[in-house]
């Protein structure tokens, strides 16, 4: 679990493909013994969850990767199935940030800054946004006493160090590139594919995984869970 993990250095286009719409029902991710720590729960965004759920499939592949890990490492899950409510606002506070950073930049230009973090809500449940899914999970690794593993950035920390790859070049610490590599390896080894631009985005079944994979989609969104 500790080779390098592959170098990318810029956002990837993924083509909006029609997913299989496979009917699989969505599961409390804190009833099979995950932990839970709800970023979006504990900032009060309104229409956040408590809890974090996501498709069956998504829940046994988390199972199976976390069960690989040694040491009395775990999962600690920050996000998973989103409501469209929370994923319109977190839109809405990311673009206001971009258009304020970039005041001469065209409406697609701003779009296309604030999508490298922050998917565009979809209202279409046939072209839906990543966490809107059930496929996608944000998600970090705690040590025996439920301390987080250094992965050189906080959860939602929209700049270059979020990059998954970034400690490959950057040679600022050996202990977070392991961290990351451990994750990332974890993850990819039980079906999951990476967002490049976030290291604790892993995805299963949705738009991102498809376009990696060279599948299809498996999961419509849901826009009410």
């Amino acid at each position: 679990m500790n080779k390098s993990i592959p170098i990318i250095h810029s956002f990837p286009i993924f083509l909006k493909l029609k997913s299989e719409n496979i009917n699989e029902k969505f599961v409390s991710l804190s009833e099979y013994g995950f932990f839970i720590e709800s970023q979006y729960y504990k900032q009060n965004i309104n229409g956040s969850l408590k809890d974090c759920y996501a498709r069956k499939a998504v829940m046994k592949k988390l199972l199976k990767a976390e069960q690989t890990l040694s040491n009395g490492y775990r999962f600690k899950i920050y996000d998973a199935y989103r409501p469209i409510k929370v994923q319109q606002e977190l839109w809405d506070t990311y673009k206001k940030k971009i258009i304020k950073q970039f005041p001469n930049l065209s409406e697609e230009e701003i779009n296309k800054k604030t999508s490298v973090f922050v998917s565009e809500p979809s209202y279409d449940v046939e072209y839906p946004s990543l966490h809107n899914t059930g496929g996608a999970i944000d998600l970090t690794i705690v040590d025996k006493n439920g301390k987080e593993l250094n992965m050189g950035t906080r959860f939602d920390d929209f700049t270059d160090k979020a990059y998954t790859s970034y400690f490959e070049e950057n040679d600022m610490s050996e202990e977070i590139r392991n961290n990351r590599r451990l994750l990332y390896w974890t993850m990819i080894c039980a079906g999951f594919t990476n967002l490049p631009s976030e290291w604790w985005h892993y995805d299963y079944g949705d738009n991102a995984w498809a376009n990696t994979t060279g599948n299809k989609p498996l999961y419509n969104g849901k826009l009410i869970l």
